[in-house]
Parts: structure tokens; C-alpha cells; sequence
């Protein structure tokens, strides 16, 4: 087993942005890009679009301009007049950084008092950066970047030159509350990307539209999957037929494993008294997460954010004995937690979810054990869903941590010592672990390369003291067990608003929504097709028998559409000896095959999860 260390923020290192958007040290590479990583370009050229900017749009005022994952962006404050950009502005405002970048390219550090910093900014009528001054700690010092004329609060690093050698591309507008605070001002939020080189650029640009053609609202909405409805309240997910076809078959799937592996399943309620939570640590840790509270008979109750009290609660109705454990409880249960307007995304981040939940309460002795078998289940669900991941060991923070430094110690050698078992590499997140124990996380890479964070594994010292739980062990007395906490697939909504991405909407047949459309040549053959329709759905496939009263090419678009794996067309001859026109999805060709061979084919896939149709 490798563990290799996870940079820590902030600090130097140097690296290269290669072709596949991947980060990598090449002693032949050009000098400039092993000075600056790419993040520090991107910075550069945030404070380039910022100047060019404050030149075409006088009495703008500005929020903060950071790099971030895949470029950069910057929020500004535009006077009344000028109103709302759009896509016409941003290449006015491309063309003024070039200009600035050739007339004022030497990027200028310079120190200041705190006092003078206000001032300077007061002066510049620059009040959401006079504020960004109270933020910065006392102890920090003040510092302005600069480049001919115009100026900006920052602490950098910066490049030194903007007339270097790079691309860049502004991409699009958005909205964004100052600070990220719905009862401050919106501000116009202007995202763009760079590179050091045309090349890249033009890659990251055609990425870009992979990731459009992908985007799991747009192929909802093709596909018929999901809607939300602003009547029902934003953040919360409509699961139509066609997805909650896919979701029933990953709930069958999840279940099957987890049974096969010793779990039980338990249900618990979606509303509780709010004092579960404060005993929890929810309210007190959680609390601008969750919902209002409702009086009920008197008490304030409040709908969960997590599942883990009521697994509690559960464990706590009796007495519990070292010979029963390990215990396993598994819960697809469904919790709420508040997230602002501006960050819901589809599926992606929403304020209602389904969590593939499960806890396991277990002895020391037995810590390792079960953590080998709950990364082994990781390890086998993530792939047959297609994905490659990259799993991160995170380890005690520097402060604010409960447990003694051994159970810290042994946890994590637990959780080194499962992974070694399996042969799984982790990364080094040093620091990365939670307040009441260490864990593993996973990060999913998808077809076009991005990271999604999904699964996870966590020792917990902090509710089973909370909760005080204990177990009678061999000697009679009362001990502490150890909490597992742990998600497979994180949250249904998510992952599989992830996984249409993944798939680009075309789900493996064990998945599709619909696995096989009959299309019959004219309505004298929609007897035929119907029964070979039957004959499937008797099987437990999901079949779908086409109306022959439209025009047949209009049936195979349609069947298209919903990215359906198999078409079978039959007219006449192929009623008459027992056979189809099996046309695989993305192909135009058709092979003649006997019904019965294509349903032996049919059960192997699926049996297989086999991912390519």
C-alpha cells in the first residue's frame, strides 16, 4: 500500500499543467510554467479582466476574484447604468486585457497598514474591499497587487509579467451574493479560464462542451427523468418513471450486496425531537443546516439532517453484549438540510436527499475487520458502476478534536491496515479527518475526467460518548464501542445525477430505464411484437411495445431519444420464423436474430451488469 502526502494549502510547489489537464514535474518544460503553477496564472489573469473592467465600466466596484478548480472568476458591483452585461461585453472586455496586458504588464507588490489600506480604499469609493480588510486577521499583513495604474486587495501570489506568453477565455455570467449572503447586495459574477498555451486552452474549451452535451439537467429533461418545481420549493427532487426505474434497480442492487454481507435493515423516522439533536451535536455543530423546528405536543421537533441518532436509539433500547457484536444496520433514509438558493444544481446539490446510509457498532478488536469489509463493498459497487477513485486517508486535525491520541492512533492504523489488506492506495489527507475520528474518502472520476466526492468511511469516538453507549464485554463490565459510519454511493440524488453524466444518459442495460423497444414494421405485426413483449416483461425486462400506427422511423427516433439498448423491428417475415432486427443504441446497422437467442444474450448482461450493451 502507497501513501503518498496531499499538498497543504498554501503551500509552494512546483508543477506543469499537461494536455490532459493533469499536473506533473517535466524538467524540459518551459521555464515560465515552472515558476508559476497555473493557479497563480489564473489569479493573474482574474486581476487582468478586474483592470480591464474598472477601464470600460467607470464606478464599478469590486468582491473578490479567485482562482478556482477549472479557471478563475471576479464579482463586481457595476453602477445602476449600466445594467446587466451579456455575452457581447465579455469580448469588449477580452480585448481590453489584451490591450492592458501589453501596455502594463509588470505586476507590482506593495505592503500597507491596515489604516491605509482603508483609507486608500475609502478614497476609491471601494466599499465591499474596505470590508474585505476587517476580514483579513489582525496579524496577517495588508497587501496590494498591482499593474500600471490599477491596484486590488490581495494576498496573491501573482506572476510577475502579463505580457508572458498564455491564453484565456472568458466563459460566462452569473449572479453571486457579496460574501455568499442572500440578505447582501447581488453582484454580477464574470467566470473565465487560462493556460499557458493556445493548445490547451482549445482542449479545455472542447472539455467544456463535452461537459454541456453531459449535463444531467439537459438530458433530464431530453430523457424524461426529473424535474423540481419552484411550487414545491427549490432543492427538491421529482423522481419520474424513467429514473425512478434506474433508482429502484441500484436500491435492489445496494440491498442484495448489503444483505449478502450481513447487514439489517432499519427504518427510522424523518421527524424527532429537537433535544436528539442536541445531545447529538447537530444542533450545536449543524444547526444553520437545518429547518425550523415545529411545536408538537408542546416540543419543538425538527426533520433530520442525519441518520445516525435514530440508528442509535436503536442500538440504546436494551442492553447490548460483546457477543452480538458487530452490529450492521443499513437505511436508504431520507434527510434535509438547508443549502442556499444560489448553490442548488439539478441533482447535484439539493436540499432534500436520500443517503445510502449505514453504521456499524463494533469492539475495538474488531475495528479493522470491519473496515476491510465495508472498503471492500466500496471497492466492488464504484467499479461495477464503471468508475476509477482515488481514496484519501484523512487523519487527526491539529485542534478541536475529541478522543484520547491512542484510539486516534489505533483508528487510523485500523484504517491503513483494512486498506493494506486489499491492496487499496490511499493518499495522504494530513489533518483531513473529522472532529470525532479519522476516515477515508473517496473521490469518483468520471468518463471526462472529473472528481466527484461520494463514498466515505469514519471511525466515530464522539457519539457513542455522547450517546454513552456501551456493551457488557467478556469480563462483565461495561465498555465503548466504536461507531463506523459509512456511504457507499453518498446520496441517490447525487450520485445518480452524477452517473447520467457518467454515462452521457446512456445507462447499461442492467440500468436503462427502458432496456428494449419493440418496433413493429406496420399494425398487422403489432400482434407479434406484442408478445415478444410479454414474453420480456415476464422476465422481469423492462420492455416498451411501440405504437405501429406512427411512421416507424419516427418510433426508432423516439426509442433513440430515451437512449433505449436494444430495438427490435419485426414485420412479416420476421413473425413468421420467429426472429428480429436487433439494432444496438448509437448504430444504424440491424442483425436478424432468433428471438430466443437474443433473450439467452439479454439475461447474461443483466445478470453481468455488464457495462457495455
Amino acid at each position: 500500500m502507497r501513501i503518498a502526502r496531499r499538498p497543504v494549502a498554501g503551500e509552494s510547489i512546483t508543477l506543469l499543467k499537461t494536455q490532459d489537464n493533469t499536473m506533473s514535474q517535466d524538467s524540459a518544460a518551459p521555464q515560465v510554467e515552472e515558476a508559476f503553477p497555473l493557479s497563480t496564472l489564473r489569479h493573474s489573469v482574474a486581476h487582468l479582466m478586474a483592470s480591464a473592467v474598472s477601464n470600460l465600466y467607470p464606478g464599478v466596484k469590486f468582491g473578490f476574484g479567485p482562482s478556482i478548480e477549472h479557471g478563475f472568476y471576479y464579482d463586481f458591483d457595476f453602477p445602476e447604468s449600466v445594467g446587466q452585461l451579456d455575452k457581447k461585453d465579455l469580448k469588449r472586455i477580452e480585448k481590453e486585457m489584451r490591450r492592458l496586458a501589453k501596455k502594463t504588464p509588470e505586476m507590482v507588490l506593495t505592503s500597507m497598514t491596515r489604516d491605509e489600506a482603508k483609507a486608500k480604499l475609502s478614497a476609491q469609493n471601494q466599499d465591499l474591499k474596505v470590508e474585505a480588510v476587517d476580514l483579513i486577521p489582525e496579524d496577517e499583513e495588508i497587501t496590494f497587487w498591482s499593474h500600471g495604474e490599477w491596484g486590488d486587495l490581495c494576498e496573491g501570489p501573482h506572476i510577475d509579467r502579463l505580457d508572458r506568453p498564455f491564453a484565456f477565455k472568458l466563459l460566462n455570467l452569473a449572479g453571486a451574493y457579496w460574501r455568499g449572503d442572500e440578505k447582501r447586495q447581488m453582484l454580477q459574477r464574470i467566470y473565465g479560464t487560462a493556460f499557458w498555451t493556445q493548445e490547451e486552452l482549445d482542449a479545455h474549451l472542447e472539455w467544456l462542451e463535452e461537459v454541456k452535451l453531459r449535463d444531467h439537467r439537459r438530458i433530464g429533461t431530453e430523457m424524461d427523468l426529473f424535474s423540481t418545481h419552484a411550487n414545491a420549493g427549490a432543492g427538491f427532487v421529482f423522481w419520474h418513471p424513467n429514473l425512478a426505474q434506474v433508482r429502484l434497480e441500484i436500491e435492489r442492487f445496494w440491498w442484495d450486496e448489503h444483505t449478502r454481507r450481513g447487514y439489517a435493515p432499519v427504518y427510522t423516522p424523518h421527524v424527532s425531537r429537537e433535544d436528539l439533536f442536541s445531545v447529538s451535536g447537530h444542533l450545536e455543530n449543524y444547526g444553520d443546516m437545518m429547518y425550523a423546528p415545529m411545536e408538537i405536543d408542546g416540543h419543538d421537533f425538527r426533520v433530520k439532517p442525519m441518520n445516525c441518532p435514530g440508528h442509535i436509539l436503536v442500538y440504546q433500547n436494551r442492553g447490548r453484549s460483546y457477543r452480538e457484536l458487530p452490529l450492521r444496520w443499513a437505511e436508504l433514509g431520507t434527510v434535509y438540510r438547508y443549502e442556499r438558493s444560489g448553490v442548488l444544481h439539478g441533482m447535484l446539490r439539493v436540499r432534500g436527499f436520500t443517503q445510502d446510509d449505514a453504521h456499524v457498532f463494533c469492539t475495538p478488536e474488531q475495528l479493522e475487520d470491519e473496515l476491510a469489509k465495508v472498503l471492500e463493498l466500496i471497492d466492488f459497487m464504484l467499479k461495477t458502476f464503471g468508475f476509477e477513485y482515488t481514496a484519501y486517508l484523512a487523519t487527526r486535525p491539529a485542534e478541536k478534536t475529541i478522543g484520547e491520541a491512542e484510539s486516534w492512533t489505533k483508528a487510523t492504523a485500523a484504517l491503513e491496515g483494512a486498506a493494506k489488506r486489499l491492496g487499496m492506495e490511499l493518499e495522504l489527507d494530513e489533518g483531513g479527518g473529522a472532529f470525532y475520528g479519522p476516515k477515508i474518502d473517496f473521490k469518483v472520476r468520471d468518463a471526462i475526467g472529473r472528481e466527484w466526492q461520494n463514498s466515505t468511511v469514519q471511525c466515530d469516538f464522539n457519539l457513542p460518548e455522547r450517546f454513552d453507549l456501551t456493551y457488557t464485554g467478556e469480563d462483565g463490565k461495561a465498555h465503548r464501542p466504536i461507531m463506523l459510519h459509512r456511504a457507499v454511493l453518498g446520496s441517490l440524488e447525487r450520485f445518480i445525477g452524477g452517473l447520467i453524466e457518467h454515462y452521457g444518459g446512456r445507462f447499461p442495460l442492467w440500468l436503462a430505464p427502458v432496456q428494449v423497444a419493440m418496433i413493429p414494421i406496420r399494425e398487422e405485426h403489432a400482434a407479434y411484437c406484442q408478445g415478444l413483449a410479454d414474453r420480456l416483461q415476464a422476465e422481469g425486462f423492462r420492455v416498451e411495445c411501440r405504437d405501429a400506427s406512427s411512421h416507424m422511423n419516427k418510433r426508432i427516433k423516439e426509442a433513440q431519444k430515451l437512449q433505449v439498448p436494444y430495438m427490435l423491428i419485426a414485420g412479416e417475415r420476421e413473425a413468421e420464423e420467429g426472429t428480429v432486427a436487433m439494432r444496438r443504441r448509437g448504430t444504424r446497422e440491424q442483425d436478424e436474430v432468433a428471438f430466443e437467442e437474443f433473450l439467452v444474450m439479454l439475461r447474461a448482461k443483466r445478470a453481468s451488469r455488464e457495462l457495455d450493451i
